[in-house]
């Protein structure tokens, strides 16, 4: 069932099977956003003049019902269909007759699936952000609860200077706010109207751009209708790119948990159940959790190349290989909810070993604060760092293991607050009540 086909042959099911690939189900989550983008679009053309009042009141209908049986979780396009766009089409006109018939009038498969994938993006941002707001909420907790409670700091793996639980979960908190930061960056390239772009160099027809831009909750559009073809693509590389950083942040933090588990560490711990065991040892408690967490990560953090390298040497105008940009990057969505869902699971059962820099072995760890101190008498620097330097040589260095760090983002003050403070503004720039807004009057 394609709106373009001609003819029917053994050739043409083999050609259908292999450039259709997985698409069908990538447009299963489409299918939403593509009727949503078909009520502005109608919404347009009756307000143009190209689709009668009459017409527009059966196409808004139409859509409105298909809309609730598109959004159920068991739709599923049929086989014989070529794409949500077509599938619309026609269930519209065998339900509401020619009407149906009149809704692709200036407008094509082109800006309708560079629509929809917008549309979809950005809703998935809209579900993605609370889900970090959560884990950020969950380090910041633990960061003040385990303010006091010592850390060893490292550089090179080598024992370095004194760290706390407070700095080490505040580290990862504010991490997550540059990493919304970057997502809201990837979310104002998204949030631009593609529709009316048709084919890629626009209509003859009076279209009203701007008004589909309001009806969608967008914030501007993609002015230049070539530049809206030539977006595809780059908006995926962009937001991959931003999940990226997203995904590294969960990585690194998947490292330290499972060094810190590690008895040689000994820093933090987890209940039984929420570790796993070995068939034949009996003492394991394996960091399984942390281990999926990091190589989902990593595989996420590999999508920025994957988008480059799909769209690489493609000249402007639409090409068939971007078709393939959904099956990358829808899926990582979903595989980033469910790891920011256990991190913050394993955060919030995190047990904290106590007096840990009291051991003997952790002694060098004040050697800075030692030097310090000189220094604060009125010892030059370098006199101080020869000094402390000579007696650890000597094995006659005795650590002071208390610590006065006060300036800003140090172990005494965390600024956590502050940090709070900056990730509530970025979230709050995100307009997704004005865009729910918009999309629940075509509803």
């Amino acid at each position: 069932m394609k709106l373009w086909q001609k003819d029917t042959d053994d050739a043409v099911l083999l050609v259908d099977k292999f450039t259709t690939g997985n698409d069908r189900e990538m447009d299963a989550s489409l299918a939403p956003f593509d009727v949503l983008g078909s009520l502005a679009h109608t919404h347009m053309l009756h307000d143009v003049g190209l689709l009668t009042t009459q017409d527009y009141a059966l196409a808004k209908t139409g859509l409105q019902q298909l809309y609730k049986e598109v959004s159920a979780p068991n739709f599923t396009i049929p086989t014989d269909v070529e794409d949500i766009h077509s599938y619309v089409e026609f269930i519209l006109t065998e339900r509401i007759g020619d009407a149906g018939k009149k809704i692709h009038s200036a407008r094509s498969r082109n800006d309708q699936v560079l629509l929809d994938v917008k549309l979809f993006l950005r809703h998935q941002i809209e579900l993605l952000i609370p889900a970090i707001v959560q884990l950020f909420t969950t380090l910041q907790q633990k960061s003040e609860l385990h303010k006091n409670d010592l850390l060893p700091g490292y550089t090179h793996l080598q024992l370095a200077m004194p760290s706390s639980f407070g700095l080490w979960l505040g580290a990862y908190a504010e991490s997550l706010v540059d990493d919304v930061l970057t997502i809201k960056t990837a979310f104002d390239i998204v949030n631009k109207n593609p529709l009316g772009s048709a084919a890629g160099y626009g209509s003859s027809f009076p279209i009203n751009r701007q008004l589909t831009t309001d009806l969608l909750g967008f914030d501007a559009m993609n002015y230049n209708v070539v530049y809206a073809q030539m977006g595809r693509g780059k908006v995926e590389r962009i937001l991959a790119a931003a999940l990226a950083n997203l995904a590294d942040t969960l990585a690194k933090m998947s490292m330290d948990a499972c060094l810190f588990m590690n008895q040689n560490f000994g820093f933090i711990s987890f209940p039984n159940n929420l570790t796993t065991g070995s068939s034949i040892m009996p003492h394991k408690k394996n960091p399984d959790v942390f281990e999926i967490i990091r190589a989902q990560c990593n595989l996420i953090k590999a999508l920025p190349n994957d988008m480059m390298m799909l769209t690489t040497n493609l000249p402007s105008g639409y090409h068939r290989d971007m078709q393939l940009l959904k099956e990358k990057i829808f899926p990582a969505f979903e595989i980033m909810q469910s790891c920011l869902a256990m991190m913050n699971l394993m955060m919030n059962n995190m047990v904290v070993a106590k007096d840990i820099v009291l051991h003997e072995k952790y002694a060098y760890l004040f050697s800075v604060e030692a030097v310090n101190r000189l220094v604060l008498q009125g010892v030059p620097f370098r006199d101080a760092y020869k000094t402390v330097g000579k007696q650890i040589d000597a094995g006659a260095f005795i650590p002071v293991t208390s610590v006065e760090h006060v300036h800003e983002g140090s172990i005494g003050n965390l600024c956590n607050e502050q940090i709070a403070q900056e990730m509530n503004r970025i979230v709050s720039s995100f307009p997704f009540d004005k865009i729910n807004t918009a999309l629940q009057k075509l509803l």
